[in-house]
């Protein structure tokens, strides 16, 4: 792949730009990442993987090695509580396992694995998709023009500075992101609300955990709020301190101004509420508490993603997840439209799809950080709390890549627990008959599928005649192995439903039709913004 030939350029090789690299690579579309550090996480970052992201990985073959990955650092399905410190009184349960209640939504489990555990896996499949990644080098110069995108980059190791082309940039370059920056687009939200550190240290806390399994563990300590996770044998972990209270009872959302060796001993020590405890400091990290999204998701050939599109509180955990979210709804849209098979207008699809998404997500995870862990940020004006399982699985799309019904409310989100397989909503999980555990979302790959009632013959006779006339590959099936298909998905015996590369709905029939040829590519020109 030539310096002046290169179909996208992603800048930032973290979480969110690797899977950028890995959806597109799956699409058949070769990258270029650059990252500004030298390799893969080193700090562990982001730790629960929601059920939806587990899902996409899983639609390319990977959920086996992210779950080995992840049962290799942590017991997995642990529960999420408060304390006043780890071996002193427990305030509240949130999940007594992080899967109570969400089992039967999706064959995907949620998870805990590091950024340490999972960017690695995301570079291998990066790399055999196609993606050439170069480590320990910038952007230091971005210039488009109406046919494509003039990248400045420097190395880092001094190795001097190059320009590359591109058809299309995806910045996944953090929440101070360089690249937004440049593009003059602002952010909305709540703003820096603490100075936050993060303590990376060694010490065993086996007898303090006891026999309880706990993934991520709140501290309401009198000194200091934050949370902990643990390693897998309990002799390491992390503490997050958001806030503290001097010996004079002030308080402060400031504590990274001193992340002395002695001062992160002695927060670490009152958060496990031993004050003997031998403790070792690995790293200290200094970080700031936001709740802020780009005013857009892009200018031009130039997209958002990840940070710096949207950044979080980790209360919640939602950040990261969101982050592959975005880059699943972009890629396959990129790689449409850089084989000719849809219009440029299906990229502006990805702003109305995912901002209002990424806004809902900030003001969710706001919410939790202000009832969890500050209070005095003030409980007013907070949007109520949505149920984590509908933040992950159950938010909704509406845009010209989704053709709604008669009726559409607009609404942002639903349960996931009550489906409707509306357009604009993730197809919902049901189980194949004797297919070894197979669900409806494991035809979810790259392109288009149509999933047919038992007597929906028709429409998968139109799926075929749509593909031919539009170049278009699109899969169809007629669920007679899926009891409950036709109830759960709104077909009837007869109807349909058109799935679009990412497992959204696109666009529904709830009955047969003379004319399914016909209005099923009337539909996908639409979609695809195809005159």
């Amino acid at each position: 792949m030539r310096d002046d030939d290169v179909p996208v350029v992603i800048v930032g090789g973290s979480l969110v730009g690797l899977s950028t690299a890995v959806f597109l690579g799956a699409q058949g579309v070769p990258s270029l990442v650059v990252e500004r550090h030298p390799g893969t996480a080193i700090h562990p970052r982001a730790a629960l993987v929601s059920q939806r992201t587990v899902e996409l990985f899983r639609a390319l073959g990977l959920q086996g090695e992210i779950e080995a990955a992840a049962a290799a650092e942590f017991v997995q399905n642990g529960a999420i509580m408060s304390v006043e410190s780890l071996g002193g009184e427990e305030l509240e349960w949130y999940f007594r396992s992080i899967n109570e209640g969400v089992e039967d939504l999706s064959p995907a489990p949620r998870l805990f694995v590091t950024q340490i555990g999972l960017e690695p896996i995301l570079r291998k499949h990066a790399e055999a998709g196609g993606a050439r990644l170069e480590y320990s080098c910038e952007a230091v110069g971005l210039e488009q023009d109406a046919d494509g995108v003039t990248l400045q980059l420097r190395n880092r190791d001094g190795g001097g500075e190059r320009t590359v082309r591109t058809r299309y940039v995806v910045a996944a370059d953090g929440a101070k992101s360089p690249t937004r920056e440049r593009l003059g687009i602002g952010t909305r939200g709540h703003g820096t609300f603490s100075d936050s550190i993060t303590i990376y240290f060694r010490a065993d806390v086996n007898r303090l955990l006891g026999d309880r399994n706990l993934s991520v563990i709140y501290v309401f300590h009198p000194r200091l709020t934050g949370f902990f996770r643990f390693s897998l044998a309990g002799d390491e972990g992390f503490l997050v301190v958001n806030s503290t209270v001097d010996e004079a009872g002030v308080r402060s959302t400031s504590p990274g101004e001193d992340t002395s060796e002695e001062r992160c001993i002695a927060y670490v020590r009152q958060a496990l509420g031993d004050p003997d405890i031998p403790v070792e400091i690995e790293s200290v990290q200094r970080w700031s508490s936001m709740a802020d999204w780009a005013e857009r998701l892009g200018e031009g050939r130039v997209f958002l993603a990840g940070d710096s599109a949207h950044v979080m509180p980790p209360t919640g955990g939602f950040g990261g997840n969101a982050g592959v979210h975005d880059a699943d709804n972009l890629a396959w849209k990129l790689a449409l439209v850089l084989s000719g098979q849809a219009g440029d207008g299906l990229l502006d699809s990805y702003d109305a799809e995912r901002r209002p998404v990424a806004e809902l997500t900030v003001e969710q995870a706001y919410t939790r950080y202000v009832m969890r862990l500050d209070p005095g940020l003030g409980k007013e004006n907070l949007m109520p709390i949505v149920p984590e399982a509908a933040v992950e699985l159950g938010y909704r799309y509406h845009s010209t890549a989704v053709i709604p019904e008669p009726g559409e409310d607009g609404s942002l989100w639903e349960s996931p627990h009550a489906p409707t397989a509306r357009p604009g909503s993730r197809a919902p999980h049901l189980e194949l008959t004797g297919a070894g555990g197979a669900s409806t979302l494991d035809f979810v790959r790259r392109g288009f599928v149509l999933l047919a009632g038992p007597d929906g013959e028709g429409w998968c006779d139109a799926a075929q005649a749509a593909a031919a006339e539009l170049g278009l590959a699109i899969e169809s099936h007629r669920m007679t192995d899926a009891p409950g298909f036709a109830e759960l998905y709104g077909t009837g015996q007869s109807g349909a439903v058109l799935l679009r590369p990412d497992g959204f709905i696109a666009w529904r029939a709830r009955s047969a039709s003379p004319q399914a040829a016909g209005t099923l590519t009337a539909a996908l020109r639409g979609i695809l913004a195809r005159a």
